[in-house]
């Protein structure tokens, strides 16, 4: 799988361009990801071939926060997107993920409610 950048709920246009230009020298794909498509799995839209799309389409509500999945990455990789993150000047991005065979299989809304929940715990 060719390493990529997910992001979920950017509505912001300022802060997205400016994550997107601080992740730019990376040379890692970018994807937005709708939220028509929050009932994909996420290992489906990282480009993970093996994993069928969802024929339904998502009419909720829209995720609490931004998040970002990173697919594909070394651990070299996932550090210098972290970096970037925290240069960009947009400020703290709590959601982030690593897409793993444990969770590959899950849709948007779930993996972001899993993170959620960690980042409460960790604030405790």
């Amino acid at each position: 799988m060719r390493p990529v950048i997910l992001l979920f709920h950017f509505s912001d246009k300022d802060r997205r361009n400016k994550l997107t230009r601080a992740l730019l020298p990376l040379r890692m794909r970018v994807k937005e990801i709708a939220r028509e498509d929050y009932l994909q799995s996420i290992g489906y839209l990282a480009g993970n071939k093996e994993i069928p799309s969802v024929e339904e389409v998502y009419q909720g509500e829209e995720l609490e926060g931004e998040m970002i999945l990173m697919a594909g990455l070394a651990d070299a990789q996932v550090d210098m997107v972290l970096k970037a993150v925290r240069k960009s000047g947009i400020g703290p991005v709590p959601y982030k993920a690593v897409l793993t065979p444990a969770n590959q299989n899950w849709n948007v809304r779930k993996l972001f409610e899993e993170i959620k929940s960690e980042h409460e715990q960790m604030k405790k």
